[in-house]
């Protein structure tokens, strides 16, 4: 099941469920509205409308994003990292950095190179996660989304800590939407930069698989819920300039595009 965050063409803010054949074009599905929200058991109102008649937003607005830094040991090499770190790696960013499909992505004017990085995002569920033990860790989500850690590299390296390079706003999009049912462990993972890809990966090359980053992190600090982990991101990782577009796509759940501008 496929959840999404979207304003009608009234400009309401609804919650909805995809319908369509995965896959199928954007002109071929339609989204049913939910009747609150997505957490707990789902009702639909009986309202649809087609797909492109609909803005999709990020399909939620977390409370909090974790961010997990130098999970692919082909990344911690393009950075010239060391070792690969042998516990997750964790780091926030703020929910004012979101925006979501379409939405476009704002180059601060105090950075020169500012990097894409598609990650596979986890959506905790509606009980919450605090200190959740690894073997029940997939039972705490409502599902994954593509996520992109926009980071202002220049500033990740002069700051020598990670908030200002990934805090901006605009620095976090998510969506197209929330897939309910996937397996996350061997999922194709593709970034284009105005077409070209720059990153090709699995997620069954992640140093810390999604189950162990919830326990982690659920021992640091309860996971409320719509609250995000960004798992990380594949090496390929490069600079974006205005007037390029950047597209995530994840096997099973779809594409995450976003163009560049200038703020």
């Amino acid at each position: 099941m496929r959840i999404a965050r979207f304003a009608t063409p009234a400009g309401q803010v609804r919650f909805g469920k995809v319908e369509g054949e995965a896959g199928a074009p954007v002109e071929a599905l339609t989204v049913a509205a939910i009747a609150e929200h997505p957490f707990g058991t789902i009702e639909l109102t009986g309202e649809r409308w087609a797909l492109p008649d609909v803005r999709l937003l990020a399909p939620l607005l977390p409370s909090k994003i974790v961010g997990i830094g130098k999970n692919y040991a082909e990344h911690v090499a393009e950075m010239g990292g060391g070792e690969a770190p042998a516990a997750p790696l964790l780091f926030l960013k703020p929910p004012t950095a979101v925006i979501g499909p379409g939405d476009a992505i704002r180059l601060p004017v105090d950075s020169d190179e500012v990097h894409f990085e598609g990650e596979l995002a986890v959506v905790i569920g509606a009980l919450g996660a605090r200190e959740v033990a690894r073997e029940r860790a997939l039972d705490t989500l409502l599902g994954y989304t593509i996520g992109n850690d926009v980071t202002a590299r220049d500033q990740q390296r002069n700051d020598g800590q990670w908030t200002r390079a990934k805090g901006h706003d605009s620095f976090c999009p998510l969506g197209p939407w929330i897939e309910a049912v996937l397996d996350p462990s061997d999922l194709a993972l593709r970034t284009e930069l105005d077409g070209q890809v720059k990153q090709d990966s699995r997620t069954s090359l992640l140093l810390h698989d999604v189950a162990t980053l919830i326990s982690y992190v659920s021992h640091v600090m309860t996971l409320l819920p719509g609250d995000m982990i960004l798992t990380g991101t594949p090496s390929g990782v490069g600079p974006m300039t205005a007037g390029q577009t950047v597209s995530v796509t994840i096997e099973g759940i779809g594409t995450l595009s976003n163009p560049v501008r200038a703020r």
